[in-house]
């Protein structure tokens, strides 16, 4: 994948810097790349469900949010970005270290943007595809972020 430039780096770092959720969750952008965005969440409590699990919310929101971030890294200055659906396959269940999400754009449109999503629980330091899905991205024009 081909470096973003300094300025589409810092747009998608600042705008997922005022995700709320991701920073609640305590998910992290690793990667920027064109059409290619990773995020990591690391193991804890809040983000398990009652087996101790990630939970699906937690998993699918990462996903989500790296495949917009990656169709972000293409969309023109002075767009955002927003979902118009993504579906999830849960593949195994999630247990690791930590999760990575993998966003890559796989049609990039004027309007419509289609990405892959996967999701990769990492133990030990293998990584193991636990989710993959895909989504449709819309550009629209940029609004005042709150």
């Amino acid at each position: 994948m081909a470096e973003v430039s300094p300025e589409v780096r810092a747009r998608v770092q600042a705008s997922f810097d005022r995700q709320g959720l991701m920073t609640h969750l305590g998910a992290r952008l690793t990667g920027i790349e064109e059409g290619t965005v990773r995020i990591t969440l690391p193991a804890r409590p809040e983000v398990t469900q009652q087996n101790g699990y990630f939970h699906a919310g937690a998993t699918s929101a990462i996903a989500d949010t790296a495949g917009g971030f990656a169709g972000f890294t293409l969309f023109p200055e002075n767009t955002s970005v927003l979902t118009v659906e993504y579906k999830m396959n849960l593949l195994a269940p999630a247990i690791g270290e930590y999760l990575e999400a993998v966003g890559t754009v796989l049609k990039p449109g004027r309007t419509l943007t289609i990405c892959r999503l996967e999701v990769f629980a990492v133990r030990d330091g293998q990584p193991k595809l636990v989710a993959a899905g895909q989504q449709t991205l819309i550009c629209v024009d940029a609004r005042p972020e709150q």
